[in-house]
């Protein structure tokens, strides 16, 4: 049964609804150096590929690793191609930016922390991400795209809402999946417009979640890159995806199928995006983010001087041919 929303909330979900939402890679040197001039022309290519929407600083943009001034400079670029913008908030920098979303915080040896520093690192969580909220909705953001986090989700997505009054997109992540008991809180919220779902291998998950979505009368998004064309079979109605970093035109191809009535289209769009998601998101997982900016710089979105990644994992050379015969 579908709980009461929020008419700020329901307006993204409907605007959202059927849309192409490119989780956007931020354009970077090897050193992390961030051109915005540059990243406002990738951001207008993407669209122009056919993104119906942007989100920026999510984990494809490394949002959780920039500094504040890089961060409000990509928001505002963002906002001049046009479409809605989504910003990513929370997490943390380090080697992997959802490292936070452990449930429980643990000291380096591996034993569990002190009760007392948990705590302050879930405070910490909530300050940081509220903070990040607050500067979205000062700079115009349509939305926003909440990381899984340590401690009360419940709790942090109020916090947000009272403090920054953007709607929201709740993120059902695979590294630290929602209990259902507590998606359905989080879903029951006013301010949640929709949730993504990126359980990567998790089949059965990414049909519950999908399903509690529906019922909540909330957006079900799919953020499924290895799951795409079974996402939208059990019943996703958008896509947020970090493949449409670039491929963008693959992606949509997806769902015109989908949207038809030709079967075959579908199958072959599946199977085109299929391949590519292979070569992309795969070990190690962190990677793709630099995988995807290979693709973005083949396909002319971006010069090679700034397709690095320096926040993931080094990557052979060798593995660059792979992944671009995969998209051919």
């Amino acid at each position: 049964m579908s709980t009461a929303i929020d008419t700020r909330a329901a307006r993204l979900r409907d605007r959202l609804r059927g849309a192409l939402v490119a989780a956007a890679a931020t354009p970077m040197t090897r050193s992390g150096e961030v051109d915005l001039d540059l990243a406002e022309s990738y951001f207008h290519r993407l669209v122009a590929s056919g993104a119906d929407a942007l989100a920026v600083l999510a984990h494809t943009g490394r949002g959780p690793f920039l500094p504040a001034d890089v961060r409000r400079g990509l928001i505002l670029r963002a906002r001049r191609a046009g479409v809605p913008v989504i910003v990513g908030v929370g997490g943390s920098g380090g080697p992997d930016p959802h490292a936070v979303h452990s449930q429980s915080a643990a000291t380096p040896s591996g034993q569990e922390a002190p009760a007392g520093a948990a705590a302050a690192s879930s405070a910490g969580v909530v300050e940081r991400t509220v903070a990040d909220a607050m500067t979205a909705a000062e700079l115009g953001a349509d939305g926003l795209l909440l990381f899984p986090s340590q401690g009360d989700r419940v709790a942090l997505h109020d916090a947000v809402w009272r403090a920054a009054g953007l709607p929201m997109i709740a993120f059902d992540l695979y590294t630290s999946p929602c209990p259902p008991a507590v998606m359905r809180e989080i879903l029951g919220h006013p301010g949640v417009a929709g949730l993504k779902t990126a359980l990567l291998s998790d089949a059965m998950g990414c049909q519950e979640t999908i399903a509690l979505t529906r019922e909540a009368g909330r957006l079900a998004i799919t953020g499924e890159d290895r799951m795409f064309g079974p996402s939208l079979l059990w019943g996703a109605e958008a896509a947020l995806v970090g493949i449409a970093a670039a491929s963008v035109e693959a992606t949509g191809a997806v769902m015109r199928a989908f949207e038809g009535d030709d079967l075959r289209a579908f199958e072959k769009a599946s199977a085109r995006l299929d391949r590519l998601a292979a070569a992309t998101f795969t070990a190690p997982m962190e990677g793709y983010v630099q995988r995807m900016l290979w693709l973005a710089a083949a396909e002319g979105l971006i010069p090679e001087s700034h397709a690095h990644d320096p926040f993931g994992p080094g990557l052979p050379e060798e593995e660059r041919a792979r992944v671009l015969a995969a998209s051919s």
